[in-house]
């Protein structure tokens, strides 16, 4: 019998990385690199989480999937964990970049790519980009590529933390300098950038950039896209996975169904997690994945918590 996992984290070194995954949630990261993303549950060539607790600790995402799928998942499930749960910290300004469609990302040799951000840091005047400016075509954009005005393409958003916003594949996007995200995502990591605001990568030369599929992925209707309005649920379907937001009082509990693998990240408080025989202390940036085969999950607050809940489609 499966139980509630917890997983090491694993860290990205980025060039438009900082320190605040240390400072805010008390990440062991690496000295003195700084580091974009902490990918808390994941199942990447090269890349699985290793269970931190439990019977199973020291096994990894990977050897549960090859050997437990079907408890983890329910019937019929896919080769790999179809989630990727991630905190970004970006200091600098990321590159602005698309993921392709599910309709053309087999043809352009990658894979398609939903995400949702929600906002947990967000320093003054802090914005991400997302879409394009009203009246910008693929004709006017791709000029603006060989002019170097992308910039002025972009439909920027002023945020702060408790925003959100959703991705589907095929949306240009960028976090902006100064905020953190939590992200959940398809399990994909093919990502084409189209403009890098003129900086150089990690080992001093240009990163490359993939303007042919990106001009060939990006939704050229979607203008001027918005925030979140409001309300728990940040991803429905269709699509390849739910997202909702919960609010629970101190000393609230929650009752979660089983059947469907859930991963739970901690914004904020503190959260105690009950499911077969074991328990898990959750606090601010903490993940834990509930595998299928559990009846139910009990959760208590204890204090005010801001839980993020996503399951795949």
């Amino acid at each position: 019998m499966l139980y509630p996992l917890a997983f090491h984290p694993r860290f990205k070194e980025r060039v438009w990385g900082g320190r605040r995954l240390g400072e805010f949630f008390g990440k062991p990261l690496p000295s003195e690199t700084p580091i974009g993303e902490s990918w808390e549950i994941v199942d990447r060539p090269g890349d699985a989480s290793v269970i931190a607790n439990g019977p199973l600790a020291g096994r990894d995402l990977r050897w549960l999937m090859e050997h437990h799928a079907a408890d983890l998942l329910g019937p019929n499930p896919p080769e790999r964990f179809p989630l990727l749960a991630k905190i970004i910290d970006a200091n600098q300004d990321l590159s602005v970049q698309v993921h392709p469609p599910a309709s053309i990302a087999e043809q352009l040799g990658g894979e398609p790519k939903t995400e949702t951000w929600y906002v947990i840091h967000a320093s003054p005047g802090a914005r991400i980009y997302a879409g394009l400016r009203t009246g910008v075509t693929r004709d006017t954009f791709a000029a603006a590529i060989k002019e170097g005005t992308v910039e002025d393409c972009l439909h920027a958003l002023p945020v702060k933390p408790g925003d959100a916003l959703h991705l589907p594949s095929g949306r240009l996007h960028a976090l902006g300098g100064g905020v953190m995200v939590f992200e959940i995502q398809q399990n994909s990591d093919t990502t084409y950038r189209v403009y890098d605001w003129n900086r150089p990568g990690l080992n001093g030369q240009p990163r490359e950039l993939h303007l042919q599929p990106a001009l060939a992925s990006i939704h050229f209707d979607d203008h001027e896209p918005g925030l979140h309005l409001g309300g728990p649920t940040l991803a429905d379907t269709p699509g390849p996975y739910t997202a909702t937001l919960h609010n629970l009082a101190a000393n609230e509990t929650q009752t979660l169904p089983g059947g469907r693998a859930t991963v739970i990240g901690i914004m904020e408080g503190k959260l105690t997690l009950c499911g077969g025989d074991q328990t898990l202390a959750l606090a601010p940036g903490h993940f834990a994945l509930l595998p299928a085969a559990l009846e139910t999950a009990n959760l208590r607050a204890d204090t005010p918590v801001t839980l993020l809940e996503a399951q795949p489609a």
